[in-house]
């Protein structure tokens, strides 16, 4: 690799990092949340690089999953009674929430009522605290997942799409290739047929020129309709003969512009290799990134 190559590589995979973001910690911390005039106890958990409206709707759809019960939702603050969530508790429970932008990450706040005034919270028993843990984790972890999928996604396809018109390139190079050796086998086809029919008119001339000779010197009648028609023949045979030789001509004419009009391309298609292959090893290195980051956040 060239060091014109390298360096071009190099500023590829700069670029391409620059815009990547690393995978961020989810972080789970024991917090409170007002509700109405109530503080109460709650666990907060950051969810990275997701967006508002899409977490919304799966938090919501969440909560609601297996209970008739609907999230009711007054100036931010997301409330549902009798949610049926077997993960913390096998009984329904009441659940009280909040979701907030902050800087990269949403914080989702929750506040899980298992009874009447009885709230999870770690004083309460590690048991429940822990199963309420768990349950945003995944929560959280599921959408972080989700988006890094969706990033991997992008950039797997961006890298097929690289790859296929690397591969649209070597197969046209090919084809140019193929076509330059079969314009040669045209040629080398249409010099043999020019030798040919150049002796053939060679030999029809002259026996033109005899057969014409002794027409002249004819008398009318039989013979003389029999050499006429003689001389048609040839003439017709003549015909054939220049018709070949110029036909012949034509296809070494066209066979010629086809080999350098292939030969003029195949250097750019060389370039043009060159270039993709560069965004094709840089596209490889950034979507190894993103797989990467979705590995690491699936083992969370």
């Amino acid at each position: 690799m060239t060091m014109k190559i390298k360096f071009t590589l190099a500023s590829l995979l700069l670029i391409s990092f620059i815009g990547i973001k690393a995978q961020q910690p989810i972080i789970i911390t024991e917090d409170s949340l007002k509700i109405g005039n109530s503080l109460l106890p709650a666990l907060t958990i950051n969810i990275p690089e997701v967006t508002y409206e899409k977490t919304l709707k799966a938090w919501t759809r969440e909560l609601q999953s297996g209970t008739k019960s609907k999230v009711i939702t007054e100036n931010g603050e997301m409330s549902i009674f009798g949610a049926k969530i077997r993960d913390i508790s096998q009984n329904p429970l009441n659940v009280y929430s909040k979701l907030v932008a902050a800087d990269s990450a949403l914080q989702l706040t929750a506040s899980f009522e298992l009874k009447k005034d009885q709230y999870v919270e770690r004083k309460n028993g590690d048991a429940d605290f822990s199963k309420a843990s768990t349950f945003l984790k995944e929560f959280a972890k599921s959408q972080y997942i989700d988006v890094a999928k969706d990033q991997a996604d992008k950039e797997e396809k961006t890298l097929r799409e690289l790859q296929r018109e690397l591969s649209s390139l070597e197969n046209e190079k090919s084809r140019m290739q193929r076509s330059i050796q079969s314009n040669y086998s045209t040629i080398a086809d249409a010099k043999e047929t020019i030798t040919v029919q150049t002796n053939e008119l060679t030999t029809v001339n002259a026996a033109l020129v005899d057969q014409n000779n002794q027409l002249s010197t004819m008398e009318p009648g039989p013979a003389q309709k029999e050499k006429t028609d003689a001389i048609k023949e040839l003439e017709k045979r003549k015909k054939k003969a220049t018709n070949a030789i110029e036909s012949a001509n034509n296809k070494i004419s066209k066979a010629n512009n086809e080999i350098d009009k292939a030969n003029d391309e195949i250097p750019h298609n060389d370039r043009m290799q060159e270039k993709v292959k560069d965004q094709v090893m840089a596209q490889e290195a950034v979507y190894q990134k993103y797989a990467d980051k979705l590995k690491r956040i699936k083992a969370y």
